[in-house]
């Protein structure tokens, strides 16, 4: 793996080798999320997916913590090696990724204890219920695996491999549409929700996996016992520069309530009840982050650059980056 220079390099050439295979990884991830939905109608019906789309704010809550670790600890890290403090980039990073894993199991203990309780508050209808039980508590069990894999993987790329960081997230995916018709249908294993469950924690455990090993591989920075030692400060650094990621994604967790609230008490007024108008928002949503896969990977691909830039006080570096990426 050849190191780049992020201060010298032309900034179009790194854009297009960090933003595209951002891109692609998340058009794929959003691509398996919308053929997952498909399997599910497929094999268990349009309750299926609504149920789906009950689990989908616990999920988003999960990311949420899962980016502001992950971007934050990768603008940490951008952000030290340009100011040439690579000690203080590796506890970043390690404080990251440990603080990032306690919270992941926190979160999976927390959702597997009260998901019924967590169901009733995301808009949950009587006739989803059992579907999202058998949905939400398998998802449950791979909270470690899918927050530790999103952190490794904003860091690898801050790392300067974007297309390992691809690979693991495709792969991931690919093996998820794979399993999820061996698991659903009545030709195989005849599993039903809970197969679409399985299938999608077995893919976040391949890309956890193929992250984790990447650990020894790290070019810019060596991880060792010391810079794992958890320390508040240096956590919550990290934390408050991916907050604006983590206020993002639990917006959305407050919309998809809102709504999904207002499907159940109104949609039983109307002629196709609740389960279907939350069945199609969840569809909806999921269609719409193709559109976002674009614009967010090109902002996600340019944090590296300008991470470093400024943190070498290269300030007409940032400017460009940020008149490339806007214009």
């Amino acid at each position: 793996m050849k190191q780049v220079d992020l201060g010298t390099e032309k900034i179009g050439k790194l854009l297009r080798m960090f933003a595209i295979p951002t891109i692609i990884s998340l058009v794929v991830n959003a691509l398996y999320n919308m053929v997952d939905q498909i399997f599910i109608g497929w094999g268990v019906g349009y309750l299926g997916n609504g149920a789906t789309n009950i689990v989908f704010p616990i999920v988003v809550i999960c990311m949420a913590f899962s980016l502001m670790f992950g971007d934050g600890t990768s603008a940490y890290l951008s952000l030290k090696l340009g100011e040439k403090k690579k000690k203080e980039a590796e506890k970043g990073v390690g404080n990251g990724i440990i603080t990032g894993a306690i919270i992941s199991v926190i979160l999976c203990l927390g959702v597997l204890i009260f998901l019924p309780q967590l169901l009733k508050l995301f808009g949950c209808t009587d006739a989803l219920r059992e579907y999202a039980l058998e949905y939400g508590r398998v998802i449950a069990i791979g909270i470690p695996f899918m927050m530790i894999g999103t952190i490794l993987n904003s860091v690898i790329r801050a790392d300067g491999s974007p297309r390992y960081s691809m690979i693991s997230m495709v792969a991931g995916a690919i093996l998820n549409i794979i399993l999820d018709p061996i698991f659903i249908f009545d030709w195989g294993l005849n599993m039903g929700v809970t197969g679409a469950a399985l299938a999608t924690i077995l893919s976040q455990f391949v890309t956890f996996l193929l992250n984790i090993l990447y650990i020894k591989k790290f070019k810019t920075i060596k991880l060792s016992k010391e810079s794992l030692k958890p320390d508040f400060k240096t956590a919550k650094t990290v934390a408050t520069y991916g907050i604006s990621s983590f206020i993002t994604q639990m917006t959305v967790v407050v919309v998809i309530t809102v709504q999904n609230t207002l499907f159940k008490q109104y949609g039983v007024l109307s002629k196709f009840g609740p389960e279907i108008p939350i069945t199609v928002l969840g569809i909806v949503m999921k269609i719409n982050q193709i559109l976002n896969s674009i614009i967010i990977g090109i902002a996600v691909g340019s944090q590296p650059i300008v991470g470093f830039n400024y943190g070498a006080r290269k300030f007409d570096r940032v400017k460009q980056t940020l008149k490339v990426v806007l214009g």
